[in-house]
């Protein structure tokens, strides 16, 4: 079952732990116990994603993921895919304890996963009832209803936590970073438009999943744009208004990170932004 669940994926929210603590402290500083750690820590993203996921193609009745059938798809799985997806949640406070009981920064690590945790469920939540299953109801949705949505949903557990695990590691207080919170939530709002994007319009042997978001009246960026650009004429127009978007959001986030006082913390942003910018899947 972890085989399965956790590896599969890119490892992006991971591997940004390590990076993120490499350029805070500088690559030539690092001794490999802080390497392992924060291993530890982009693993127990890995987890916490796995675990989200088993449990959103649920809900979703999806059908792939990764480039594979869900989880609970298989024969012999089926439903017991949600026990499944509520042991890999719980390897989480087991790994925290077993390789961070000791550091000053404990309590801190459980506290943002804990509340990260919370964010993206509260998230899933406002997606699933505005988008409850055989209602076809569009009027609802808004750009201000799908930020909400894709805030709370994914921007938290894949831009934030990864960032906040390298912060605490690196010893500070993450109520003095609030602008570098806003700076990867607005990034994680990208991400997810991207994500519809390519929901829509990117090659399903890429994306590795067969996606589905428009049929299934989900709150997506396309369709709240669709619906804002009114006509049939209009929506012709969507590539060339995400292209646009795209880069728009790109020149803001660039600003607003070279505002910030650090210069090992601009690394960090714009090296995050480096990974997105313009991807395919």
């Amino acid at each position: 079952m972890l085989d399965y669940n956790v590896p599969g994926g890119k490892l992006n929210r991971g591997l940004s732990v390590v990076d993120s603590y490499k350029l805070l402290k500088g690559e030539e500083e690092l001794t490999e116990d802080e390497v392992f750690l924060a291993c530890a820590l982009g693993w127990c993203i890995e987890w916490l994603q796995a675990y989200f996921l088993v449990l959103d193609d649920i809900m979703d009745e999806s059908h792939t993921r990764r480039g594979q059938p869900c989880w609970f798809r298989l024969p012999k799985v089926g439903m017991i895919a949600v026990n499944d997806g509520v042991v890999l949640r719980n390897h989480i406070p087991r790994i925290l304890k077993k390789h961070f009981r000791s550091k000053s920064y404990y309590v801190d690590l459980l506290d943002l996963f804990n509340e990260v945790e919370f964010q993206t469920a509260s998230g899933q939540m406002i997606d699933l009832i505005t988008t409850l299953v055989g209602e076809k109801d569009l009027s609802k949705y808004s750009l201000s209803i799908h930020r909400r949505i894709v805030q709370y949903k994914t921007a938290y557990y894949s831009f934030y936590i990864p960032v906040a695990c390298a912060l605490l590691m690196f010893g500070e207080n993450l109520d003095d970073h609030v602008q570098v919170k806003d700076v990867l939530v607005e990034m994680g709002i990208y991400y997810q438009v991207q994500d519809d994007y390519l929901d829509c319009f990117g090659a399903p042997e890429v994306v590795g999943k067969i996606r589905s978001d428009i049929e299934d009246f989900k709150c997506s960026w396309l369709v709240v744009k669709a619906l804002e650009l009114a006509n049939e004429e209009q929506k012709k127009l969507l590539n060339g208004v995400f292209e646009d978007y795209e880069n728009k959001t790109h020149e803001k986030l660039v600003k607003s990170i070279e505002t910030h006082p650090s210069n090992a913390v601009q690394a960090v942003l714009k090296s995050f932004l480096g990974k997105i910018y313009k991807r395919q899947k």
